[in-house]
């Protein structure tokens, strides 16, 4: 149709050009995603090619952006039933191929086998000779740390591990389980997002997201299931079922400890519910495992130091500083004593809100769905900033809350997650400080531009004098 012919169409007319070229494009992106994640894996190797690997998550990453900013404006059902589809596809191209960035899943089956012989998972490690019978020549010989760590996972995933295992000892089993995790981590995301007034298509920012797709499908991390768990806590919480949404993150924080971080948005204050409940259920899960002690808790506290975490080298932040002055006495404990005080100080903002220090709260006081949801937010992304992890998939937690209240900060932290895949340069930097620094420094950035735009056209120009 002509410039002349689209400007005399009625405006019904012109409308419905526009969803339809929304429509294509939306179509277009997903069929460019779809060929970015099988180049993934012709493209990845062991000479080097992480460069071209992180660029093509980079690339797809962007996509998703556009993608979402386009189903908007695209007809709803037609849009939802093309996310559907090129999200399976992504899972079955992750699928095709063994696990090509990580080796974890081996240790989730080996667990699962090890639970099935009626040893505890936290008692050998792996090359111990109490367990040669269970050695194999597909899943033994590609554990990591399999000479010197017992496994690292609380009881909820070991019960995860055992139960899958129960039916295939796979990693095509594993990461099938994982991938029907997401099916209620986008069933959750859908209702959250319905019930707050927010377009449905926005699932496509967990569906498409190369984190999602690629670090599940083909990684198999049972971060699939702390996300699940996450998001049943923070939909229960948004139903107004405050002590089962705690259970669900007690649930969740015992497949992965990192998601305590959103813990105190499900307190108020001087309600003894939900601390019971976390408690009962930490206590619950560990029963079957407690029969060897302060053991159980497996390869965590080694794993602390393996990982620069009990020395700080992990925290970029507190690298920034260390390579401002140097590494003076006291630095660390001090840089720990300002985070727990940062945190300390945003989550009884968030439990005291409209509350006074008796925890009364106002007439009409209580927080709404959308409040709620911003800050299980911002405590993940402060959380994230904080911990610095050293892996990507451990900003997965954050992609649903994308389309919820994370905006650009929640983008910038996970699309540039895979940045962090760049371990072989500069070689001698192990705790990738300039990839680091390139995802936080981006984050603060768009954290002050999101606060730039959230204020009122008045103060912007007050500002501008």
């Amino acid at each position: 149709m002509s410039d002349a012919a689209s400007e005399a169409a009625p405006p019904v007319g012109r409308r419905i050009n526009r969803e339809n070229a929304a429509f294509g494009l939306l179509c277009g992106c997903g069929v460019i995603i779809l060929g970015l994640a099988a180049a993934c894996a012709r493209f990845y190797g062991p000479w080097g090619s992480e460069a071209i690997l992180v660029g093509l998550f980079l690339v797809w990453g962007a996509l998703t952006i556009v993608s979402c900013r386009v189903a908007v404006a695209a007809p709803a059902r037609r849009a939802l039933v093309a996310i559907i589809v090129v999200a399976v596809a992504l899972r079955l191209i992750g699928l095709l191929y063994e696990p090509m960035l990580s080796t974890d899943i081996y240790r989730y089956i080996w667990d699962g086998r090890v639970q099935a012989a009626l040893i505890n998972p936290y008692q050998y490690v792996p090359a111990d000779e109490a367990l040669r019978a269970l050695r194999d020549a597909s899943i033994y010989p590609n554990i990591n740390r399999a000479d010197y760590a017992p496994t690292a996972y609380p009881p909820v995933a070991q019960m995860f591990f055992f139960a899958v295992t129960r039916l295939s000892e796979t990693t095509v089993a594993m990461r099938l389980a994982f991938i029907a995790c997401e099916i209620a981590i986008v069933w959750l995301l859908w209702d959250l997002l319905r019930s707050t007034g927010r377009p449905v298509v926005l699932i496509a920012a967990y569906a498409w997201h190369p984190l999602a797709a690629w670090e599940i499908s083909n990684s198999g991390h049972v971060e699939a299931l702390m996300v699940a768990l996450f998001m049943a806590g923070v939909w229960l919480l948004v139903k107004s079922r405050r002590a089962l949404a705690g259970v669900a993150m007690a649930l969740a924080v015992l497949v992965k400890p990192y998601a305590v971080l959103a813990l105190p948005a499900f307190w108020r204050p001087w309600d003894w519910r939900v601390p019971a409940a976390v408690a009962a259920t930490v206590v619950l899960c560990y029963l079957p495992y407690i029969g060897i002690g302060t053991r159980a808790l497996g390869f965590l506290p080694q794993y602390a130091t393996e990982e620069a975490l009990s020395s700080g080298d992990a925290f970029w932040p507190l690298l920034v500083v260390r390579r401002l002055i140097g590494d003076v006495p006291g630095l660390f404990p001090a840089y720990v004593a300002i985070v727990l005080a940062v945190l300390g100080a945003l989550a009884l903002r968030i439990s005291f809100r409209g509350a006074d220090w008796r925890g009364v709260r106002r007439e009409g006081a209580h927080p709404a769905p959308d409040q709620s949801l911003r800050d299980i937010t911002a405590l993940i992304i402060a959380g994230l900033f904080f911990l610095s992890p050293n892996y990507p998939w451990y900003y997965l937690v954050l992609v649903p809350l994308i389309p919820l209240g994370g905006g650009a900060p929640a983008w910038t932290l996970t699309v540039l997650a895979p940045l962090l895949y760049m371990w072989w340069w500069p070689s001698e930097d192990p705790r990738f400080f300039l990839w680091k620094s390139v995802i936080n420094v981006a984050l603060l950035v768009a954290l002050l531009v999101t606060v730039w735009r959230a204020r009122s056209p008045d103060e912007r120009s007050d500002i501008r004098g």
